[in-house]
């Protein structure tokens, strides 16, 4: 199972902001950044999305229902269940981060390219990550405030400066598709280059705050092997609920491949800005768990994907040969 060279940026990312953070005018000049680069992300992404195609998409509503209840109900029970490893597995700041990354919406990019590569419902998997990230936008500040109340520092303004950030970049761009729809379609990979670099630029950011604030005293390598193991089995669990729920709902296997890629990942893109604004200064914690769960999501659904791809199309399969599919076991970021 590879490791996607993106999360190697990433990491050297929070090497050099461990080795040399931004301080004073520098921070304030990192953070003006990153904020800005995030609402350009979201701006590309409202150009980016077709308006018919997100109709269209709305006519499939119980896929959608289906993802959105993974997303925002799910998770978050699971997330919530974990505080019984504190803090035999887990510290408090630890719990903290995994309950965030459970509130965060699903990835874009990442559950389109695995759907495509294992023959499944692409349109719907586009529409169900978008429709995962705009409601994202005020659900996850929202589930925050509920589930994390005063740690997370949320407040009526929070909500505010996440939509202006978010929210508004995204209906920005919607309203210039029509223009500009074209230009961004045509510099695809070039732009794509500007959504990596915005998360990296985040990062930098959330973690110099960290380095400069002395939070990272409060992490063992023993703590991250209890992070890393219970990810593991929360992935494992949403990789087998959306596979398995999905068939139990009689959705056929196109759908119920949209369903498992959409309703079992995390997008780093999302969760890293409204981290930063809900955590401040402890933002570097908070990111952690996501950012080592986006890598094993990547991997993981990377081999599945694959292994999807050689599935008999259920037309030509037997009945039972179909029903023995496993969820199997995972490379871009979304």
């Amino acid at each position: 199972m590879p490791i996607d060279p993106y999360i190697l940026l990433l990491l050297g990312t929070v090497g050099v902001a461990a080795l040399l953070p931004a301080r004073g005018t520098g921070a304030d000049v990192a953070s003006g950044a990153s904020t800005a680069a995030i609402a350009f992300l979201f701006f590309l992404y409202g150009a980016r999305l077709s308006t018919r195609e997100a109709l269209d998409g709305l006519k499939h509503w119980r896929l959608h229902v289906t993802v959105l209840a993974c997303t925002f109900v799910i998770f978050p029970v699971l997330g919530l269940a974990s505080r019984g490893l504190v803090p035999v597995l887990l510290s408090e700041p630890l719990f903290q981060g995994l309950l965030f990354l459970t509130l965060v919406p699903s990835t874009i990019q990442s559950s389109i390219a695995f759907t495509s590569i294992a023959r499944g419902n692409v349109p719907a998997a586009i529409c169900a990550g978008s429709f995962s990230s705009l409601v994202g936008i005020v659900a996850t500040p929202l589930l925050a405030a509920s589930l994390l109340g005063s740690t997370g520092g949320f407040s009526a303004d929070s909500l505010i400066e996440i939509v202006l950030q978010l929210l508004v970049p995204f209906v920005a761009g919607q309203l210039l598709r029509r223009w500009i729809g074209g230009f961004v379609a045509r510099h695809k990979k070039a732009l794509g280059l500007v959504d990596r670099g915005s998360i990296l630029l985040v990062v930098y950011t959330a973690f110099s705050e960290g380095m400069v604030q002395g939070i990272w005293h409060q992490v063992s390598p023993a703590r991250l092997a209890g992070l890393l193991a219970v990810e593991a089995v929360l992935l494992a669990v949403m990789l087998a609920l959306t596979w398995y729920g999905a068939k139990a709902l009689r959705f056929d296997r196109e759908d119920r491949i949209a369903i498992q890629f959409a309703g079992s990942k995390k997008s780093l893109a999302a969760g890293l800005p409204m981290a930063s604004v809900l955590f401040g200064a402890h933002a570097a914690l908070a990111v952690l768990p996501l950012m080592l769960f986006h890598q094993m999501q990547l991997m993981v659904c990377a081999v599945i994907a694959k292994r999807r791809s050689h599935d008999k199309v259920l037309s030509e399969a037997p009945p039972g040969e179909v029903s023995r599919i496993a969820v199997g076991t995972g490379t871009r970021s979304g």
